[in-house]
């Protein structure tokens, strides 16, 4: 699969909306969290629509945001555009993303692997790269709170 097979503009559209209404619900705070005391090159895999951009602290000297997804990625441009740090948003997948072994000082990804078709890929690219010594930090779901999304 290659980032140009990734179009799926009905789900798209679809978490842009749900995840504006989740902002309230103490999902900035699990964000922040997520985030807190990053430093350097930070690498968001699967950032979306960009909701994560705005809770990056400002010792982050660079985010680079995969999304291999077109309407999501210009959401996160948009978003880019007012986050505290550098933002620069890129076309990628998980499981083959376009960079070197070891440029990262962390490595985000929130709410993604459910739609990774191999996590098994996707999990050895991360620890490719990032900087020896350097952390992976994830925020992932595995079944819904709401029950309407939990029975699927």
């Amino acid at each position: 699969m290659t980032s140009t097979d990734v179009n799926n503009p009905i789900f798209a559209r679809f978490f842009d909306r749900i995840a504006a209404k989740d902002k309230g619900r103490g999902e900035d705070a699990l964000r922040r969290e997520l985030l807190s005391d990053l430093s350097g090159r930070v690498l968001e895999v699967g950032c979306g629509n960009g909701i994560n951009f705005e809770h990056c602290p400002t010792t982050v000297e660079e985010l680079v945001a995969a999304e291999p997804e077109p309407y999501l990625r210009r959401a996160a441009e948009e978003a880019a555009r007012t986050a505290p740090v550098p933002v620069r948003v890129v076309d990628g997948l998980a499981d083959a993303l376009p960079f070197e072994a070891d440029s990262f000082d962390a490595v985000v990804v929130a709410g993604v692997l459910c739609s990774v078709p191999n996590q098994a890929a996707a999990l050895p690219e991360f620890a490719r790269v990032l900087r020896p010594g350097c952390e992976l930090r994830f925020y992932e779901h595995v079944r819904s709170r709401r029950p309407g999304f939990a029975r699927y």
